[in-house]
This record gives structure tokens, sequence and C-alpha cells, in this order.
């Protein structure tokens, strides 16, 4: 197997540069195939970078987030295909107000999951990430997004499922991504501390007192990628109109994290190979 192929799915353009974004430019820069998938695109997403928030762009955003899209894929050296569906937004209030006719979270299970597996079919990926069942948080799009592509994993290689959407593929390893987690946090903040310095991650933690402890219970796969972490933030500062620069996501410095949690985490969730846990490489048992 000369040519190892890793698929990323994602709700909307900049969640694929803050969920495994050094490991895609590690992989892809080792000479793999990484394709980054985005289901919808971002419509709906609001403004979080002040500097951006002006007329001109809330006219054009979604036109501006594609754009922010091919940069974040340039710079992370993957390729990137659009699924075409509309951002459903975050509802707000209480109680919360209906999604809008016609989003993501609307469109029939059947519908989305054709449309990724013909996808699949045609890029034939070894790999795929995506979400867990919790969405990473309450998105509708996100939480659609992990039943969309656990539905594609299992329908992808079955013959008599989606007939016109390709010939049969079957995807050796699904894994859900687990970016945030409470102890990589906590040990970027006892850094602070140990400088004398106010963390940015004290109001998250007295907020998240356990994460059930992710990283004995699910986590699986530990992929190191510190080298890449410099272009994971490039990647995310593309996305100007979602990422403030003066974020807390840039507050740390680059040296610490390289040095105190130089990993980013998966949980092998389905897979058609043998496999030895716990993992280094999102490829393990696939590599000739």
């Amino acid at each position: 197997m000369s040519e190892l192929r890793l698929m990323a799915v994602h709700a909307h353009p900049d969640d694929e540069s803050s969920k495994g974004a050094a490991s895609m430019a590690r992989y892809a820069d080792e000479g793999a195939r990484v394709m980054v998938v985005s289901l919808t695109g971002g419509e709906r997403g609001d403004i979080l970078n002040p500097a951006m928030d002006l007329p001109e762009v809330h006219g054009r955003i979604h036109e501006i987030r594609r754009d922010e899209m091919a940069r974040a894929a340039e710079i992370l050296g993957v390729e990137h295909a659009w699924l075409g569906f509309e951002d459903s937004g975050l509802p707000e209030g209480d109680p919360l107000p209906p999604l809008p006719e016609g989003c993501f979270a609307l469109v029939p299970l059947a519908v989305s999951t054709e449309a990724l597996v013909k996808l699949i079919r045609e890029f034939k990926p070894h790999v795929m990430t995506t979400y867990d069942e919790t969405g990473g948080y309450p998105h509708p799009d996100h939480i659609r997004c992990h039943e969309v592509s656990v539905a594609a994993y299992e329908a992808a290689g079955d013959y008599r499922l989606f007939p016109d959407a390709g010939e049969p593929w079957n995807v050796s390893k699904l894994y859900y991504n687990h970016g945030f987690l409470r102890q990589r946090m906590q040990v970027l903040q006892d850094e602070f501390a140990r400088h004398g310095q106010e963390g940015p991650f004290g109001k998250w933690l007295e907020s998240w007192k356990s994460d059930d402890d992710l990283m004995s219970k699910r986590v699986t796969t530990r992929i190191e990628c510190s080298k890449y972490f410099e272009l994971r933030d490039q990647a995310l500062l593309a996305h100007a109109t979602q990422i403030d620069p003066k974020s807390f996501f840039f507050t740390t410095p680059m040296e610490w994290q390289q040095r105190l949690w130089p990993t980013e985490e998966y949980e092998l969730a389905r897979s058609r190979v043998p496999v030895h846990l716990p993992e280094d490489d999102l490829f393990a048992g696939i590599r000739p």
C-alpha cells in the first residue's frame, strides 16, 4: 500500500483547525493524502473576531468563510471538500427556537449520509476522524456530523446501500477527536502558576470540574505532532471571522505546549483491522 489516505469530517469551516489540525499536517507532510470534509458552509456562524465585525463582512460571510477555509487547507497541506449543506446555527434562548428550515440538522439522515458515502467511495480513505456522540459540544450540526459520519462509515462498504454513490469501499478505522481535555488545560494552567502568572484557563477549570477522566476512559490514541502546532495556529488564524488573535487559544507559549503536551488525542471508535491499544499512529494496523 503505497499511499495512505485520511479523511477528517467536520461540521463547519474552522472546526478542522481546532480539532486534529496538527495531526493532519503531520500526516500530510509525511506523504499521506489528507482530506478535510466540511459538511456545511458555516453561513450562520457568529463573527467572533471584533476586527472582522464589519458591514461588508456580514454581507458576504458565506464567500469569506470559503476563502478562509481555502487558506487554512493550504497552510495545513490538506485537500478539502464541501458537502454543501446549510449551517443550522446555534439556537439560543429558553425555550430554544426551531431550527431554520432546510438546514443540515434537519436534512434526512439518509440524504446527508449518501452524500458523504459518495465522497468516501471516491477518495477511499483508510481512516476517518469525526466527533463523538456529544458532538464535542451540543451544536446541532456537530451532533449531526457524528451521526452522518458513523452511518457513512458503516454504509460505504455495503454494496446494497446507496448503489448510485459509487463502488463500495470499506474504511478501516474510525476515530473520534478528543481535543478539549480538562487534563491538558490543567497542565498548562499549572505551568502559568509556576511562573507566577495567572493562566487563561482558570474559569474553564472552575466550571469544568470533571470530564469523566476522558484520558483514561476514552482516549486510545495519542499522536505526537508538536512540530506542527505552529501550523495549527496559523490555520486557526486564517479563519479570521471566527478566531480572535487575542483569544485564549494563543496565550500559552508555544515552547510550553510542545514540551508539556506534545500530542493530539483520539478515541478509536470502529476498526476493521486488528489493533493493539494504546496507539501512537492513526494508521496502526494499516501500514504495510
